[in-house]
């Protein structure tokens, strides 16, 4: 049976910013770390990067100086991790995998890391969206291979997604998680579904959105606004996107989308790839939705209480009838969907318990008319939603 503890090693293979929170999270929980990337110089780079975040929280107070020479000190960075230097992971009981989100290597690494780890390591993908049974499949005693799926930055998010596929092993789920626990951070267990929780049901935030868009009811300002000021979101769905930038929230919808066997509901947005396209990925490149080029002004929203109302009650009933579903088909309990929106994506509520307070039937109501009138199968509401608005049933009690 695996055990992790504090004093066991852990490895994050991939040094982006995702692979270099994840190790800062273990280093500061007290485990020495190993931050490795194949890209050569990539590890160190990251390392100073690392060490600057963590200056600068010491210089703002937030931070003691002496804890955050203690993180660094944990932190080990070692070139690639592909090559002649996979031996360094060897006495890792747990490694994390947080490369590029291609499933080819994905496959690849974990192969070659299950053949040099201990037998009873456990090894992680922190994977977005791809299959971790894919991933498993060609390594070395696939049962102690799992996700645990970090969101960005991993040091600031609370949440954690923990996947086990049929084959990972009942004892690797449990310490996975009581290790991410004993992180401080809060866990979440789900199936091994594509886009796992939030992002298959944040999909219906950012599509339906660009729907409104397309259409020409209203503009991408006027909808950001809306779904802040009347529906009470951190963040407009374009302003999102721009954030976490358009090839990267395309690639997750593509990959949820083919993953789900091109179901409508999931479609991705000619709109969305003509930005990629034109390399308009948002504020890394200075223009997606909106354009952050020196001198430009940002487009100033319509504030129409009515349309507004009316773009909230869209995208919102397409939020819960994903959230819905996804109970429906078991992929994880209702308890763990809305934790997982809220904490994940800052939702200003739990979209089971926001359903229980505007009434399943009224839900199911907007969902039927926009079925109607478009005549499309992405706005067919779950059965489960069916069912409870005929019952008059709760999802939360």
């Amino acid at each position: 049976m695996p055990m992790l503890t504090s004093q066991t090693r852990v490895g994050v293979v991939g040094a982006g910013a995702m692979g270099r929170g994840i190790a800062q999270v273990a280093a500061a929980a007290g485990h020495d770390v190993v931050l490795s990337d194949a890209m050569p110089g990539a590890a160190a780079r990251a390392g100073v990067a690392m060490a600057g975040t963590l200056a600068a929280l010491v210089a703002k107070g937030k931070l003691d100086e002496g804890v955050c020479a203690a993180i660094v000190a944990r932190i080990e960075v070692v070139d690639a991790a592909l090559g002649d230097n996979v031996g360094v992971l060897a006495d890792c009981g747990l490694v994390i995998e947080a490369i590029v989100e291609d499933l080819a290597a994905k496959r690849a690494l974990f192969t070659r890391l299950g053949g040099v780890v201990a037998p009873d390591a456990i090894l992680a993908s922190n994977t977005s969206s791809l299959a971790i049974a894919a991933i498993a499949s060609d390594c070395p005693s696939p049962e102690r291979v799992i996700g645990i799926h970090f969101f960005n930055p991993a040091p600031v998010m609370p949440l954690v997604e923990v996947i086990p596929w049929m084959g990972t092993s009942a004892a690797v789920r449990d310490a996975s998680m009581r290790r991410v626990a004993a992180w401080g951070k809060t866990v979440v267990v789900c199936a091994d579904t594509p886009g796992f929780i939030v992002n298959r049901v944040a999909r219906a935030f950012y599509g339906e959105a660009i729907r409104i868009a397309e259409e020409g009811i209203a503009s991408y300002a006027t909808i950001d606004w809306a779904m802040k000021t009347i529906g009470g979101f951190r963040m407009g769905p374009f302003e999102l996107m721009d954030f976490i930038g358009n090839d990267v929230n395309f690639a997750v919808t593509r990959s949820v989308y083919d993953g789900f066997f091109q179901d409508p509901r999931y479609r991705p947005s000619l709109t969305q790839l003509r930005l990629v396209q034109a390399g308009f990925l948002g504020k890394k490149s200075g223009r997606g939705y909106y354009d952050y080029r020196a001198g430009a002004a940002m487009p100033k929203p319509a504030t129409d209480d009515n349309v507004g109302s009316a773009i909230v009650d869209r995208v919102r009933a397409m939020l819960i009838n994903e959230a819905v579903d996804a109970l429906n088909l078991g992929v994880a309990s209702a308890e763990d969907i809305d934790l997982a929106m809220v904490q994940g994506v800052n939702y200003p509520r739990g979209l089971l318990a926001w359903c229980d307070e505007l009434g399943a039937a009224a839900v199911l109501s907007t969902l039927e008319w926009l079925q109607s009138e478009y005549g499309e199968d992405r706005y067919r509401p779950s059965p489960l939603l069916r069912r409870v608005a005929r019952e008059g049933r709760r999802f939360r009690t």
